[in-house]
């Protein structure tokens, strides 16, 4: 596995919470964040049916674009009772003419339930891919997962996404209702980062 010993590192998103997040994942090891939105990459298409697929056509876009390794994000939610959806498709259930509201997706993935009157609990868990890049074509990649169950209506105003329907196993606060250094300490996005960083920065 290759380590990582540079100093400056290109966050393939332009979504401001997976940034922060990672950004604030990052800071212990002085690496230096740059959003791709920052250097105005592009977003590619995301063509692949898996959440590692789509990770590497982001990170290995814009590694290849910036010349510095890039760290990219694929994750979204599977619900049980769906057959595994959104799953990867997560994002696309928020499209809106005007952007992405995941308040109406939130909505879409209750109702989808209710219409086949899924039993409760309404078991679901987050996914997370980390894909870490390198100009030359090289990558790793890193999976995390947390288990949880919706909650309806939603709950909190933290977090993003999907976040205040998803209660992960053993807690009582939906990810919207968690103060962000709790949820960061038990995310999909941290168990994978946790594997990121015993791969490729502890060393």
């Amino acid at each position: 596995m290759r380590g990582f010993d540079g100093d400056e590192l290109v966050i393939a998103s332009h979504n401001k919470g997976k940034i922060a997040e990672i950004g604030a994942l990052l800071a212990p090891f002085g690496v230096r964040v740059v959003p791709a939105g920052a250097l105005g990459l592009d977003e590619p298409a995301e063509t692949e049916n898996t959440f590692a697929g789509n990770a590497r056509i982001k990170a290995h876009a814009a590694a290849t674009a910036s010349g510095l390794p890039a760290l990219s994000d694929d994750s979204g939610l599977s619900v049980e009772a769906l057959d595994g959806a959104p799953g990867v498709y997560t994002a696309d259930w928020a499209e809106t003419p005007t952007g992405r509201d995941f308040r109406m997706a939130m909505g879409k993935v209750w109702q989808r339930c209710e219409e086949i009157n899924a039993p409760e609990p309404r078991m679901a868990r987050f996914h997370c891919v980390l894909c870490l890049a390198w100009p030359d074509g090289h990558d790793e990649l890193f999976e995390g997962r947390v288990e949880g169950r919706l909650v309806w209506p939603i709950r909190g105003e933290q977090g993003f996404g999907f976040d205040p329907m998803f209660q992960p196993v053993g807690e009582s606060e939906t990810f919207g209702e968690m103060d962000p250094a709790r949820k960061h300490a038990m995310s999909h996005r941290a168990d994978a980062f946790a594997r990121l960083v015993a791969g490729c920065f502890e060393r």
